[in-house]
Parts: structure tokens; sequence; C-alpha cells
């Protein structure tokens, strides 16, 4: 998968206020870890998550997509009249129909002609967002598009804890397939794609790949369960050793298809931006992948796992405060549940 015709022109990220430590989880969980004598501190040190934030409750993800939308038209720079597309990417929705696109496109301002809908993949989301946008620019169907997404992970992480506290069953066994929803933060990111006779960055999006693993697409399951829970917030159920072990195994193979796709190799890299999970998963990750540690540029440890909106948040804010030089190239490694992996190559210019 090459392009030769899409440029990345702007990628921003929008930030909730309300900021929840780990200790914080667990001070709320205190008579379950009691009873089942689990140790304190042990959210923080397993997954190296401090706090993650949540925007405030009754915030609809439409709400701020709309608000990261204009945020990246504005920064491109390019005339809104030439957008032909705006894809809803996040896991997190308005409501089941119709798509949360339909009302961020109308708060955006853009085109009646535009491609407009939701894409739903774990936390592929934007990244799938992204190859949907670009091959519609490379075709000469679109001159730009933007990919937009919203998670707000307070219900899940709030409804967790409810339940846990609530289960008298539960035991050191059982738990387990809980922890990964206390890992869930909120946060929203904008990406705008646009032709390269439009670009003013000529970041060039190169290429990349994508692979699949559907045979273990039980690995993590979420939805809502009301008859179960008593509530309309959403629940988790995530094998976490199993998810990292069979991620991992996917990425590995993803990354040796997307290098061998856009010519890379590995002492090619100067950036790597990765999903972010946990400090075991980047670690084991960076490991398998034989990417030194330094080049990637993790925020999981302040936010949490913010799911599709983790990577294009860290992409944002690593180019915020590091802007890249001529030449500088930058990865992009998507993983997501499903299991599916889609990873980007993208070569910075020099601007105009």
């Amino acid at each position: 998968m090459r392009y030769k015709n899409v440029c990345v022109e702007a990628v921003v990220h929008r930030l909730p206020p309300d900021v929840v430590t780990s200790d914080d989880i667990e001070r709320q969980l205190a008579p379950v870890y009691e009873r089942l004598n689990l140790p304190f501190g042990r959210l923080q040190l397993m997954t190296g998550i401090q706090e993650r934030r949540f925007f405030d409750r009754g915030t609809l993800p439409g709400q701020v997509s709309v608000q990261a939308a204009n945020d990246a038209v504005e920064a491109s720079g390019v005339p809104r009249e030439k957008f032909g597309a705006l894809i809803h990417g996040s896991v997190c929705r308005d409501q089941m129909e119709p798509a949360t696109a339909a009302g961020v496109h109308a708060g955006a301002g853009l085109p009646d002609d535009s491609l407009v809908m939701d894409v739903s993949n774990a936390c592929l989301g934007l990244l799938n967002g992204m190859l949907v946008v670009a091959d519609l620019i490379e075709l000469g169907r679109i001159s730009a598009g933007v990919i937009v997404g919203t998670e707000t992970g307070r219900g899940l992480v709030e409804g967790t804890i409810d339940s846990l506290l609530k289960d008298k069953t539960l035991t050191r066994k059982s738990i387990k397939s809980a922890f990964a929803s206390l890992t869930i933060g909120s946060g929203s990111a904008a990406i705008v794609l646009c032709h390269s006779s439009l670009s003013q960055t000529a970041h060039n999006l190169v290429g990349g790949a994508f692979l699949s693993d559907t045979s273990r697409h039980d690995l993590c399951a979420g939805g809502v369960a009301a008859d179960i829970h008593g509530d309309s917030r959403p629940r988790m159920e995530t094998d976490s050793e199993g998810l990292l072990r069979a991620g991992i195994a996917l990425a590995e193979r993803t990354w040796k298809k997307m290098k061998h796709e856009v010519s890379w190799t590995n002492d090619d890299v100067d950036r790597v931006f990765t999903h972010q999970v946990g400090k075991q998963h980047r670690a084991l990750l960076l490991e398998k992948l034989q990417l030194a540690p330094h080049l990637d540029f993790p925020t999981v440890e302040r936010f949490g796992n913010t799911g599709a909106a983790a990577l294009p948040m860290a992409l944002a804010m690593g180019l915020e405060q590091n802007p890249p030089a001529a030449g500088t190239k930058l990865a992009m490694l998507g993983i997501g549940s499903g299991l599916n992996s889609v990873m980007l190559g993208i070569e910075c210019g020099t601007g105009r």
C-alpha cells in the first residue's frame, strides 16, 4: 500500500478537564482489595498509568469531536470547500443512529458533497478512517478529508467499579478480566489529510500495511448489558495476557509487511507512535519490533488507554512538542482487539 499524493496536513487533540488517578480508583475499590487481599498500588505498578482524564458527565462524543474537527480544519489551512469527507472513528458514539459523523459534519460546516460516516473498529477506527480518506484522495475523488474521534471512558470505568463492589462472588482470578477496564481514559483527536497540491507541510503519507487475526476476536469484548448490571453503562471483559501475546505477534507480522510495502528498514525510522495500553505492552512491542524505546512518545502514564484516540493523540502531542525536521520518518503502529493491526508511515517535508 503506497500513496504518492496524500499529505498529513494537521493533527490535533483535545484533553478532558477531570483528572482521576489510579490511587483514586483503588480507594474506591478498597472493600474489594481488602476482601481479596490485593496490594494497593497494583494498578499503577502493573500498567504504569498514574492518571487518566474524563469529560464532564453527560458529555457526548460528538460534542467534543465538533471542536476537534474544527481545530484540525483551521490548523490545516485548507479551505472548507475543499473537504470531501468527514469520518468519525472512535469506539464511543452519540447513538446507534444516525452516524455521529453526521452531527460533527454539520457542526464543522463542511460541504454537502462530502462522504460522511462512522468507522468503528475498536482502537483502530481513526487509522482505518485515514485509510479510507487517503484512498479517496489518491483516487482523485476528493481533495481533503478530516478523521476525528472522541472517547468518553468515564462510564466504563465508573460502571466497572460499581460492578466490582457489588459482586460478592468475585475472586482474585475472576477480577482479572475487568482489570483492563480500569486503565481506560478519555480524549479526542482529529487528523486532516489532503492532496499534495494543497499541502503547506509536505508531510507525505507514504503508505503502510494492515493485517488481521480474527481467530482471536474473543479476547476482548465490550458492550451494554443493562439486564445484568442494572444500568446502561458499558462493561468489558478482557483476557489481558492473551491479548498482549496475540496482539504483539500480529504487530510483528504487520511491521514486517509495512517495511516491505514502503521500502523502509528499522534504521530508517526516526520516531514511532504506538497504541497506548500500558508499560508492559509498550516495552514488549518495541522489543519484538526491534525499535529503541527512545523513539517512542509514550502518553499512557498521564492519560490511560484512550482507545481509538490514543495513537493520534500521541502523534499530535509529539509533533507539537518536537516539530519534525525535513526528512524525518514517522511510524504509526496501531493494534486493536479483533485482532487487527494498521501501520502507517509519514515522511516529513520542509513545508512551503
